[in-house]
């Protein structure tokens, strides 16, 4: 991990195509700009954690449902 110090109003740049700026610093919290292409999803952590979450249980419940289905063929 690279751990940088940034100031209100200073970025840090990520390839050529995204940039992230520290807006403000306000007691102990910091708001961040993010500039990047549409294409580049952004999340706060506990939100990607939570879309992981669903897909994975999409996929166990499609699976599933795949597996019934299967069976329900074979004994025909």
């Amino acid at each position: 991990m690279l751990i940088l110090n940034r100031k209100a109003g200073e970025s840090i740049r990520i390839g050529d195509d995204i940039e992230i700026k520290i807006v403000s610093v306000e007691g102990g919290q910091v708001k961040v700009g993010i500039d990047a292409p549409r294409n580049v999803s952004i999340h706060r952590q506990e939100i990607y954690a939570s879309i992981q979450e669903e897909n994975t249980e999409a996929a166990t419940l499609t699976k599933s449902l795949l597996d019934m289905l299967k069976d329900e063929k074979n004994n025909k």
